[in-house]
């Protein structure tokens, strides 16, 4: 599997750009994940329940936990909207 990230508008690169240097190697740690394994695991990747086709991609570090909303277009791109902690 390699899945395509791409960014809507710049929501998510100004959310990413606050972080601190371990917080946005995390990121691109659960990213490369996301883009390499079929089925990411649940703790990583969530389809968010009551909704259709939105998900979180969740990121913990420490005691603070990064949520980034993101869709599929048919399983292969991954559309990230915005993060927050």
């Amino acid at each position: 599997m390699n899945r395509l990230i791409i960014f809507f508008e710049n929501h998510f690169i100004e959310f990413y750009q606050m972080q601190d240097q371990k917080v946005k190697d995390k990121i691109q740690y659960v990213f490369e994940l996301i883009r390499q394994v079929d089925q990411v695991p649940e703790k990583f990747l969530k389809h968010l329940t009551g909704t259709n086709g939105l998900y979180e991609i969740r990121i913990d570090y420490q005691s603070n936990i990064f949520r980034i909303f993101c869709c599929f277009d048919q399983g292969k791109l991954i559309v990230l909207f915005n993060g927050f902690q």
